[in-house]
This record gives structure tokens, sequence and C-alpha cells, in this order.
């Protein structure tokens, strides 16, 4: 393998492998999407129509990761006004879903699992208020792959072995995912999916929410045993607010507003701007430290404070204050790890999201993350309309009187982030990446590699992975230097060593240069494409 170099000198080998484009780019984790969203920049539309297209067609050929049962979250920068705009397409909690009705705790499976599916009113949003093509148009390559199928890859296929038991204990799920054969290649049809993608493309919103569509989806919920009822279904929209930003080494990073946790994201970087991360050196024991005391740090607060801010106050101006920075990097200990910051615990979560990122010549860039949360959410397919349901209710807690204890209508807090990085006010990187908890960990890790190190985008997303679990506990990649891991182990860090390319991240990145060129990496440790034009 090829060792690419950069002037500062990389401690790993890298594949280099970077898209260039002038005209558009859409970098997604299956080629499948990457293919659509670029087809709808060669039709005239812009990088919300690409991203779209894209998204729809992962919520097809990704189940497992993304349905049209599940939510969206979306970071936008206009290149025309030059503005940026925050969208959160999360469910709340149904009417009925009170906290009495979990004696036993809120179901991981099932349809008492789900929120109200929020991803398809945030598709109809960003079109009508960004996109430039028909809504109808942007669809069509999902509705085709739903109706006429699509060849499974060995992902999906694995998915569909691993918990098949789970999907044959649901009549619909079984019907539509289990009925013909699920070894890589064979055809996966999705008939009834594709009728609802067409009543979407032709009604927008409401083709969803209301009419047919949703008599059938809360028909088939309430038989299962769910709660989720028209009324729900109905009063559910989108919220768009300006994205929460801070700086970082004189770059703007703008990310997700509460619910979403990505002023993890922003803390994080906060507390390592107090600290020289180049003289300590690239991926070397003493910067891991660090940033991973930053991020437990981060994570204590969002234990603490994170929750819907229609229900509670979120201290968002002081948690993301440079002096609060300063407080807390002097709590770390550079030869100590610290197993236990106050009030940090990490909550069960779901791995399975799906990222992507699209940009085009106009300036526009779009940053945007959807999901079911576990791997094929509540395993719920609702009636016969082919939606698979999110299990995004687990991302309540039942503590009375935590910000984010469950509510009937609230919405639960969401590990879902997706960031865009500014210079001089324009679009200067696009990325995120699936990995529910460990996405703010993943994104720290890929900013600080671009900004502090003098990585490209090839780099970054092949550099070793870290993850960091509960108290000292950290999962790495094993390309890390013995060196690195036996400084990290004498601080007090639980290491546990994992494959050479097996972090649990699949990182999309876009790079604006100077004059408009665009440069995409999609990461190698899965099947993305980073498409480019």
């Amino acid at each position: 393998m090829p060792r690419y170099e950069t002037k500062h000198g990389l401690p790993f080998e890298s594949f280099g492998r970077i898209a260039t484009a002038r005209n558009g780019v859409v970098s997604t984790s299956q080629p499948l999407a990457s293919g659509a969203g670029l087809s709808m920049l060669r039709a005239g539309g812009n990088a919300v129509d690409a991203a779209i297209a894209a998204a729809a067609v992962l919520a097809v050929v990704e189940p497992a990761a993304s349905h049209v049962g599940g939510d969206v979250f979306i970071v936008y920068h206009n290149g025309a006004d030059g503005r940026s705009y925050a969208l959160n397409g999360s469910g709340n909690a149904p009417r009925r879903a009170t906290p009495e009705r979990f004696p036993d705790g809120i179901p991981l499976r099932g349809p008492l699992a789900a929120t109200v599916p929020g991803a398809v009113y945030g598709w109809c949003e960003a079109s009508m208020r960004w996109g430039a093509l028909p809504l109808a148009d942007v669809l069509r390559p999902a509705i085709e792959l739903a109706r006429d199928g699509f060849g499974i890859g060995p992902g999906i296929s694995q998915e569909l072995s691993t918990l098949g038991e789970m999907l044959s204990s649901f009549p619909y799920s079984r019907e539509q995912f289990l009925s013909g054969p699920t070894h890589a290649g064979a055809v996966l049809k999705q008939p009834e999916l594709a009728r609802t993608l067409e009543a979407i493309a032709e009604e927008g919103a409401e083709g969803f929410y209301e009419g047919e569509v949703a008599r059938e989806m809360v028909r088939g919920i309430q038989e299962q045993g769910g709660v989720i009822s028209e009324e729900d279904l109905a009063e559910h929209a989108s919220v768009v607010r300006e994205p929460i930003a801070s700086t970082y080494r004189g770059l703007t990073v703008l990310e997700q507003p509460p619910v979403s946790q990505g002023h993890i994201l922003l803390q994080e970087l906060n507390i390592a701007e107090q600290f020289d991360m180049r003289a300590m050196g690239c991926l070397t024991a003493e910067s891991l430290h660090v940033l991973i005391e930053a991020k437990k740090l981060a994570f204590a607060d969002r234990r603490r404070y994170l929750g819907d801010p229609e229900h509670t106050e979120v201290p968002m101006e002081w948690l993301l204050s440079k002096e609060y920075a300063k407080e807390r990097a002097g709590l770390i200990d550079p030869n100590r790890a610290n197993p236990r910051p106050e009030a940090g615990r990490m909550n069960a979560y779901g791995t399975d999201t799906t990222y992507l990122a699209a940009a085009d010549s106009q300036g526009n860039a779009v940053s945007w993350i959807q999901s079911v949360f576990h791997r094929f959410g509540s395993g719920v397919v609702a009636g016969r309309t082919g939606v698979l349901l999110n299990n995004r209710m687990n991302g309540f807690t039942l503590e009375p009187g935590h910000p984010n204890t469950l509510v009937p209508g609230k919405k639960p807090a969401h590990t879902l982030n997706a960031y865009l990085i500014l210079r001089d006010g324009r679009p200067y990187i696009i990325g995120g990446t699936p990995g529910a908890d460990y996405q703010v960990q993943t994104n720290l890790q890929v900013i600080t590699n671009l900004v502090d190190y003098g990585m490209n985008v090839a780099e970054a997303n092949d550099a070793p992975w870290w993850g960091s679990e509960e108290g000292n506990r950290v999962r790495a990649e094993s390309r890390f230097s013995d060196a690195t891991i036996s400084g990290m182990r004498e601080r007090g860090h639980d290491v546990e060593m994992i494959g050479a390319w097996r972090g649990g991240r699949t990182v999309q990145l876009v790079e604006f240069l100077p004059d408009g060129t665009m440069l995409a990496s999609s990461d190698i440790r899965a099947e993305g494409h980073a498409a480019v034009w």
C-alpha cells in the first residue's frame, strides 16, 4: 500500500482516494443512492434535490439503517443568500404513550417502540423550501427501486439473516423482507413501499401524514398493539431553526440544535481548542488522551441537560461558551484518565444510521443524516404501506424530572447530528457519519485530523479510529502505533484492540477549495461511493 504523504507526514498509511468535482458531488454509503443524487444534479437540480433523491433511495436499499418510518436531521447552507439552516425532522412520542404504559420499561422492538415518523415531512419541507426540481422527479429513482427491486448486497443479506427471527415475528415485516430469498444477489422488491412513495411524490407530506396511507399505517400499527393515531400523524411537522455554532481555530462549525446531541461535538472542539494539539503530535497517546477526556466531559453535560427545548430549558449559550470550555479543560489531568466525570453516563443506543453529503457549484452544501435507530428500528412494518417504523422511543428515559423523560407529544433526545464547517462564511467541509454515540467522537477525530494535522479528506477518512465507551474503556483500530497504545494504557485507558478497519463509522466528507473545486471521500470501511460531476 503506497504512503500518501502530506507536508506534515503521517504515522499511518492512507489509500488517498479522492473524487474531484466542479459541478457537484453526492457522497453516500450506497452507490445506488449516490448515483440517484448525481442524476438530479445532471437534470438541473441542486444539492438539496440530490440529497433528497439519495436519502429516499437509501430508505429503500438500506432498510436496516434508514427508512421512511424513521427520522432526519439536516444542516443546509444556501449559496444564494449565504444563510445556514438546521432542519429537525424527528417525530414526537404518540399522545397515548404515557410513562404509565411502560411499567417494565420501553420495549426495544414492537409498535410501542416507535415515535411518529419524521423523515418524510423533512424531505418534503426541504424540497419545498430549497429544492429546484419537482418532488415527483426527485423521488422517481427510489420508487423504481422499490417497485422493480434491487440486488441485495452482502451487508443487507447478513442483516436479514441475523435479525430474520425478530422481523418474522411481525406479519407485515415478514412479508416485506422475508417472503423471498435474501442471499447476496437476490432481488428485493417492496411494491407497497413503492405505492407509498408514489403518494408522497404526488401529494407531498399530506400523501403520507393524511389520507389513505395514514389510515392504513394507523390500522396496521394498532392491529399489532401500537398507539400511534391519525391525529399524531396529522399534527406532525418539521422544525427549521438556525444551526448552533462555535469556532475551532478560526473556522465556524455548524451543528444541529437540541434535540440533537450536536452540541457535544462543539463542546469537544471547544475543549480541544484549549490545547496545542499540533504540538502533542498526530495520533499520539498525549493527543488521544485529551480528545477522549474532552469527550467524557461533554457527554456528562448531555446527561445532565439535553432534552426537547419545547419542554425543558437547555443552557446552550453557556455550554458552548469559550469560558466554560476553558473551565472544563482545566479538569483534564494530562497523566490520568477520569472514568466518571460528573454526571457522565452513556445511554443505551443503536448504531444503524445513514449519513450523506451533497454539494453543487452554486455553493449549496447539505449535511444530512437519517435513521430508524437500532437495526430495522422497531421491526414493525405499518400495515400494507411498506413503512418500517423506528424504535426511537428508546431515546427517552423514564426517570421522573429528567430533561429527557417521556412525555406524550415530546421529542426524545437524538444521537443524530450532522456538521458543516464554514471558512469566511462559505462552505469549507461537509461531514458526518453513522454510529450513534460514536458519531460525535468520530466527527471530533476527523475535524482535528483536518484542521490540526493538515490531512486531506482521504487521509482524515483513512486515519485509525478510536471510540470511547463507559468509564475508561476505549476501542481502537489496530493501526495505531505500539507507543500510542502503551501510552494510553499508562494513563489508565482500558484499550481494546479491534481490526485494522473495524471502526464504528461510515464517514462521508466533502471539501470546498477556494477556486470552487470540490474534493470528496467516502469511508472505505463501508460500501459507499462519492459520485462527482
